[in-house]
């Protein structure tokens, strides 16, 4: 079963046509779409075409067709045919876009070479001619397709022919390719398409139909006849082979949409590229590490490059997924073990960045670069459920989760633990063993090797054996007995972790789909969070620095004082600097101009001072990084920050021009009895160009002071915590926390 059988099939097809055809002169069969290509399946239909030159009278023309149609009627054949001149078929094909693809795949079968040649010229010369707007409508076809459809990929009874990534789709990149639009890698579906090409070949033979849907009772059959071990091996062979195909098809659209433009739309003899860190350029509004560029300089400049895509909403270029793949292939390029911080921080801004993620992170898996950075992933890779419950293979449901969880990721204080845990819940799945045990065991080594610390990774493991308690709990237990709410805090040790596993017992029922979630389902969840919340101590709160002896002495001289440490690739920048209104947002918007991205500060007045400690990452466009220079910087603006806020304007607007992608709203949040003699206001938001600054200058016009902060990025994620007085000093009142929070949120909107 196969490409030789299914040619042999038209074959034999070709010679009971050429049996039946009655030699008259200006008339042709020929055979177009599948059959024309010569793929057909046991129960695929005769698409003929009858060609004739227009001199026929109706009888003749009429009783030629009649001779080779009742015959194959009596023996069964189901036929799809017409009957047209040259003209008529260029005006069939001119209004029908079904009818211009058939044409692409015209062969002659018997008769008038001549004329099957002149229409097979017409029809390529009119795809090529009309491109412009024959690809827009076939790409609105396929859209319709595909909603009607679903995703072969992820369907547990899909459709061979029809789904997102069927073998429609392959006729639809032949098609394009034809049409000299845009170059198509054929080659790199040939493999999925003998995947698919059997499977359905296999169908039509277990059911002696002419079905192309694979329902449940016929994988097991489909996949004894291919020799495969069993449906689920099947099944992933063809998840594997519809993302192929959808992959190459998503990628094709891209480059067919930018081609020689620019992010405006416009046409250019050159790319315009522009650089957005170091090695790393949009070009053809694709991300691409720039040509030339050392790999074996930066060996995680693959897992930052993935991170700017998926933020950027763009994807990574061809040439750098293929450059990458080689680098590591070749072992030219490692991962360093354990990751460096900014690796881990790239990877949860990758997971983090919702739906643009799944594009990014599919194109890693296409190009198996993934499995160099997360082998353990290839053990999950299109692994099918056979489950109704869910609706996706391992991999795309826990892909499909990490997007849900990013739009909950201003729920919780830690979001990349929540994004690690969505992308990873299931990984234990695969075997007898139970998945959440076996997940267990597997998250512990992967978390050390990104980087985790020893108490993040317990909360990882946590939530990973967990992942169901909270669903399983609040459907199947009494939430008014207080053994129920015992059980759960036995498990959960505080409310840092209990709001993580909620918002992953969220994510994780959304992207399930409808037959495991429900509104129903999920007001039970969060009763059930209410009622073990009562029960927990608070810990979310980041508490106030403390500072060494040394610095606490040295602030109450009130003098200026600026340390560098380098810390490879970070620098730890001590400051310490007479306390006033605007501080902190003067010294975020020095470090800022200062090209320094903060990765984490902690400050705290002490005195007539403030105490701080910033981490930073310098940028591309840093200068060389100088004690003296920042020194300087901060004394100036503590004189003028009117200089000092235009320039952040303009900053700002710069940053305004580069592609983004939708992101959840800020969340601010005050707590009035949380600290002694100071407000807390928390404020959750996207990380973005001086944002700290944003913050520090509107609580500034707000007229109250910051006493102590805590700041912290985790991947594209900020988590800031302002212990804030009145000038005078002492805790805002209720009222006016509300305000200062209201002015805050919409300085951040």
């Amino acid at each position: 079963m196969g490409t030789r059988e299914r040619r042999e099939r038209s074959n034999e097809s070709d010679r009971l046509l050429s049996s039946l055809f009655t030699g008259v002169a200006g008339v042709a069969l020929a055979a177009v779409g599948g059959y024309g290509r010569g793929e057909l399946a046991p129960g695929s239909d005769l698409d003929i075409l009858f060609l004739h030159n227009g001199r026929l009278d109706d009888q003749t023309l009429g009783e030629l067709v009649n001779k080779i149609l009742y015959p194959l009627w009596d023996k069964s054949f189901k036929v799809d045919h017409s009957v047209r001149t040259r003209a008529e078929t260029r005006d069939a094909a001119s209004s029908d876009l079904k009818v211009a693809l058939g044409l692409l795949d015209i062969r002659l079968i018997c008769g008038d070479a001549d004329l099957v040649a002149a229409v097979q010229h017409d029809a390529i010369d009119d795809w090529r001619g009309r491109s412009r707007e024959r690809l827009p409508q076939l790409r609105t076809s396929l859209i319709e397709r595909h909603l009607r459809a679903g995703e072969l990929a992820y369907l547990l009874e899909p459709d061979l022919k029809e789904a997102r990534g069927g073998l429609r789709d392959i006729t639809a990149l032949r098609a394009i390719a034809l049409s000299g639009a845009v170059s198509v890698s054929l080659e790199q579906v040939s493999a999925a398409e003998s995947i698919l090409m059997n499977a359905r070949e296999a169908l039509h033979e277990v059911t002696g139909r002419d079905k192309d849907r694979l329902l449940f009772q016929e994988q097991d059959k489909v996949a004894d006849l291919l020799s495969y071990k069993d449906a689920d091996e099947l099944m992933s062979a063809i998840a594997q082979a519809a993302r192929s195909v959808d992959y190459l098809l998503d990628s094709t659209w891209h480059r067919f949409d930018h081609r020689g433009k620019d992010g405006l739309g416009r046409f250019l003899k050159r790319p315009r590229s522009t650089q957005i860190a170091p090695g790393i350029v949009i070009s053809h509004q694709q991300v691409s590490i720039a040509d030339g560029f050392d790999l074996t300089s930066d060996p995680v400049i693959g897992i930052r490059a993935a991170a700017i895509a998926a933020q950027a909403g763009l994807p990574i270029a061809p040439a750098t997924l293929q450059s990458l793949f080689n680098s590591y292939q070749e072992s030219v390029v490692q991962m360093p073990t354990p990751w460096p911080r900014a690796a881990r921080e790239n990877l949860i801004a990758l997971i983090g960045a919702g739906q643009p993620m799944v594009r990014i992170w599919e194109a890693l898996d296409q190009e198996e670069i993934l499995f160099h950075w997360l082998p353990e992933w290839r053990a999950v890779r299109s692994l099918p459920q056979r489950n109704v419950l869910h609706r996706h293979t391992v991999d795309r449901h826990m892909v499909e989760t990490a997007v849900y969880a990013a739009a909950l990721t201003r729920r919780v204080h830690r979001p990349d633990l929540l994004l690690f845990a969505a992308l990873f819940h299931d990984i234990g799945k695969g075997t007898q063993e139970d998945h959440s045990e076996r997940g267990e065991r597997l998250i512990e080594p992967l978390a050390a090797r990104i980087g985790f610390a020893e108490p993040d990774i317990a909360t990882l493991k946590l939530l990973v054996k967990h992942h169901l308690l909270l669903s399983a709990t609040a459907t199947r237990r009494d939430l008014d007995d207080p053994a129920t709410i015992a059980t759960v805090t036995s498990v959960i040790p505080d409310l840092q972790t209990l709001e993580l596993l909620h918002a992953l017992s969220i994510a994780d029922g959304q992207a399930t789909g409808r037959a495991a979630w429900s509104d129903w389902k999920e007001s039970l969840l969060s009763e059930l969070v209410s009622r073990v919340t009562s029960a927990l101590t608070d810990n979310t709160i980041a508490t106030a620095p403390i500072f060494t002896e040394e610095q606490i002495t040295f602030a109450r001289t009130g003098e200026l004082r600026v340390i560098i440490e380098d810390r490879n690739p970070d620098f730890v920048i001590e400051i310490i600097a007479p306390d006033k209104p605007g501080l902190l947002s003067v010294v975020a918007g020095v470090l800022n101009l200062a090209r320094f991205d903060v990765r984490s500060a902690r400050t705290q007045t002490v005195e007539k001072s403030a105490v701080m400690k910033w981490l930073v990452t310098p940028n591309q466009y840093a200068p060389t990084v100088d004690s003296a220079l920042i020194h300087q910087m901060i004394s100036d603006a503590l004189e003028d920050a009117s200089e000092l806020s235009a320039k952040i304007s303009q900053r700002i607007a710069d940053y305004a021009s580069l592609p983004t992608i939708p992101v959840p709203s800020p969340v601010v949040e005050t707590f009035m009895d949380a600290a002694t003699d100071a407000t807390i206001i928390e404020v959750r938001s996207h990380d973005r160009p001086a944002l700290l600054f944003g913050i520090g200058e509107a609580i500034t016009k707000c007229q109250i002071d910051i006493k102590s902060a805590i700041v912290t990025t985790l991947g594209a994620e900020a988590i800031d915590t302002l212990y804030v007085t009145e000038i005078g000093g002492g805790g805002l009142t209720q009222s006016r926390a509300q305000e200062v929070a209201d002015r805050l949120s919409a300085a951040l909107a």
